[in-house]
């Protein structure tokens, strides 16, 4: 396998980033030998229009922002439970249709995942504001540096590219290794490539 070092942004909103991180997270589960750093992007702030107000400022806009931090708080106070805590929060929005904007069903979540003595935890770190500045220097920074515009995105060095897999892993780790290698070797490998997409979708 190929040891490979790159970003990936992520919303738990995108059915596209669930599919691209149930790719890297099982090819990371399986062994595979990355370096990967996932970054908040925030679509609700993505769709604000010129002279809107920010999420970030927004006090209607916190639900919306709240299942992000507790994804920014895991990664970075408790990176070896955020591969599960990941998987499970991006299930619970498109695979079980759960309300990730309501912290009760956050908690939920991360009880399910054997965390029913740290819930707390997480979200007295949410309370103390740090994961939402986290949150918004990220997703500020992958638009000014790189114009992300969306997720799933992809970035290494000075390449930023946005891709949308149709398929999931199905906890396949060599399928999902190989699906990923195959993406960063477009991604670094053929730098000429600007657009490939496709005009329809097979049925």
């Amino acid at each position: 396998m190929t040891t490979l070092t790159f970003a990936v942004t992520w919303d738990y909103r995108c059915p596209f980033a669930r599919n691209a991180h149930e790719h890297i997270v099982t090819a990371l589960q399986a062994g595979a030998p990355w370096d990967v750093r996932f970054v908040p992007f925030s679509l609700n702030q993505a769709h604000v229009e010129e002279g809107g107000t920010d999420v970030w400022d927004d006090p209607a806009q916190a639900p919306n922002l709240l299942a992000m931090q507790v994804g920014i708080v895991v990664r970075d106070r408790f990176p070896d439970a955020f591969l599960p805590v990941h998987n499970a929060l991006f299930a619970a929005r498109h695979d079980q249709s759960r309300d990730i904007r309501e912290a009760d069903e956050l908690r939920a979540v991360l009880t399910e995942q054997g965390w029913g003595d740290n819930v707390d935890a997480v979200f007295a770190e949410i309370e103390d504001g740090w994961p939402l500045e986290t949150f918004r220097k990220e997703h500020e920074a992958a638009v000014n540096e790189h114009r992300v515009f969306g997720v799933p995105t992809f970035i290494s060095g000075d390449r930023a590219i946005f891709v949308r897999l149709m398929d999931r892993p199905a906890g396949d780790g060599p399928r999902a290794t190989s699906s990923i290698e195959r993406v960063m070797d477009l991604v670094t490998g053929w730098i000429e490539l600007n657009e490939f997409k496709a005009s329809s979708i097979p049925r």
